[in-house]
């Protein structure tokens, strides 16, 4: 069973793409009374037109979530037009806390994918409160982040956005780094076929995607994180062994320790199962831990006693 904690726009979004690829029956859980229960109920509708059998139940209690072997958390303040993922800091981490301890009581043995904002503290706070294995907790994030490149570099070479393979590294913020040496087009890295000013274009883009997003309609996007949270759980429910970027936690990895931070991974049965290191050059490695200081920064936002 998968658990998705959070029935707002990200998690019914999040859900319905579950659905869609039938990957297991699914329970809604969320504080606001009825909201859930409503949510799976229109979904059960909705895939009873399509002919997709799943079982989809919601629930205000934590403890409908035992037996799951996954748990989705997108629960959490929304950022508002204006606003940076880092400023929700605080609120957030009190939600964190919260449902880092049911999950903890109700499903230990589970593998935990988060998208609360700002995300790399929060999967940071949440990896530190389960005291599960790094692998079982992963902040969604990179795939959205790279896949947004992918949209805009496609758009200026006129491809499909498949045929672009993107890298897209460090802080799920203002702070991301997006490295065109190592993303390509056809195995052609983007800088050959495409100008300084484009690639520049692009980046920046890529950066202010989920800003104008918010600005355009006034909330942030829930439909591109739906379909990437669901993407990544079917690469770990199929054990499909896929790559994607994702935040995770690091123990050495690119010469930095007790950080979680976006990296390219492979995902199947076990949670992460290996984390890759990108050959980057002295110039992008610069970059890279410059998005890793800012993670510190905002996370050194969380008082300590949050983590006990």
């Amino acid at each position: 069973m998968i658990t998705v904690i959070g029935t707002g726009r990200v998690g019914s979004s999040a859900a319905a793409m579950l659905a869609l690829k039938e990957l297991d029956d699914l329970t809604l859980i969320d504080i606001v009374p009825n909201l859930p229960q409503g949510e799976a109920l229109d979904l059960g509708h909705a895939l009873a037109e399509l002919g997709i059998d799943i079982r989809v139940k919601g629930s205000n209690d934590y403890k409908d979530m035992q037996g799951s072997d996954m748990v989705i958390v997108t629960a959490g303040f929304p950022r508002k037009p204006g606003m940076t993922r880092e400023e929700l800091v605080g609120k957030n981490a009190d939600v964190v806390k919260s449902i880092a301890e049911n999950i903890r009581k109700y499903a230990p043995d589970s593998i935990v994918m988060l998208t609360t904002n700002p995300l790399d503290p929060m999967i940071y706070l949440m990896y530190k409160l389960l005291g599960f294995p790094r692998e079982h907790v992963i902040g969604f994030s990179g795939i959205l982040d790279s896949r947004r490149l992918a949209y805009y570099a496609s758009k200026k070479l006129g491809v499909a956005p498949s045929s672009i393979t993107p890298v897209v590294i460090g802080q799920h913020g203002e702070k991301m780094f997006p490295v065109p040496r190592l993303s390509t087009v056809s195995g052609i890295p983007l800088p050959n076929v495409m100008s300084q000013k484009d690639i520049e274009e692009i980046v920046k883009s890529t950066i202010d995607a989920g800003a104008e997003v918010t600005k355009l309609r006034g909330f942030s996007s829930n439909w591109a994180p739906g379909a990437g949270v669901a993407v990544m759980a079917e690469s770990i429910k199929k054990d499909l062994k896929r790559t994607f970027f994702a935040s995770v936690y690091l123990n050495g990895e690119y010469g930095v320790k007790d950080v979680t931070v976006d990296v390219p991974i492979v995902l199947g049965r076990k949670g992460v199962e290996k984390i890759l290191e990108l050959p980057l050059t002295d110039e992008e490695k610069k970059g890279f831990l410059e998005s890793v200081e800012a993670i510190k920064a905002n996370l050194a936002q969380i008082p300590p006693s949050y983590f006990k």
